[in-house]
């Protein structure tokens, strides 16, 4: 092999050993902000994050870009980035959102020929979503979104899921708003099984309106303690 090639070969390792550098930050971070490590309304400095976590602050700031554009920081006036404060509007308006994306997916996921085989792919996701109730927070949170995202995907319908993801950032934000309590009775299996038997039935109707239920309960008790918190 020529110089030339290995050159080459070299470039394209390091490639790839940068991107996935910048990925593990971005985990990192979005981990850190999902299990509260880095609290709502926290004020993220480049060069001391970037300091803590022994990265450039170029890499940093990718994976911030990349948090504030999931819906998990915002940036005020002067530019500065902060962990996102979800607000009592924004905590009623992402559910409507899921609820009429999921309800739609889970309408015509009823509606398939294999419906049999797209439950046993639910039914693998919610046994995911219970055996992650062992583990932190950020891993509920992570199999609690794999169980809707499955649903979305179940679909077929491309449109559905991408709209679906560009909000997975703001209700990440959302499950976590209320503290640890709120989303552990909200992520748990027991409250998804009903969903999964609801889609097996091949019910379109009774799918949406478990899905209802699921939604409101769940909003109801973010905003019941987000009220809470604040009257304190």
């Amino acid at each position: 092999m020529t110089a030339v090639a290995l050159d080459a070969q070299f470039q394209a390792l390091g490639s790839i050993e940068r991107v996935t550098r910048r990925e593990l930050i971005l985990d990192r971070l979005r981990e850190a902000v999902t299990g509260g490590e880095l609290p709502a309304g926290t004020h993220l400095a480049e060069t001391e994050l970037s300091a803590s976590l022994g990265v450039s602050r170029g890499t940093l700031r990718e994976a911030l870009r990349h948090l504030e554009e999931e819906g998990l920081l915002t940036k005020d006036a002067r530019g500065r980035l902060s962990v996102r404060v979800v607000t009592l509007e924004e905590v009623r308006d992402i559910f409507d959102v899921r609820f009429a994306l999921e309800s739609l997916a889970a309408e015509v996921v009823c509606a398939r020929e294999d419906l049999p085989a797209v439950v046993r792919e639910l039914e693998g996701a919610l046994a995911r979503l219970e055996a992650s109730e062992q583990g932190t927070i950020p891993e509920q949170v992570e199999a609690d979104l794999a169980f809707h995202e499955a649903i979305c995907a179940a679909s077929g319908n491309e449109t559905l899921v991408s709209s679906w993801r560009r909000v997975s950032g703001l209700a990440r934000a959302v499950i976590t708003a209320a503290g640890h309590d709120t989303a552990v009775v909200n992520m748990s299996a027991a409250r998804h099984q009903p969903i999964v038997e609801a889609i097996a039935s091949g019910d379109g109707e009774r799918a949406r309106t478990v899905l209802r239920e699921h939604t409101t309960t769940a909003r109801d008790l973010i905003t019941a303690r987000l009220e809470a918190s604040a009257g304190a």
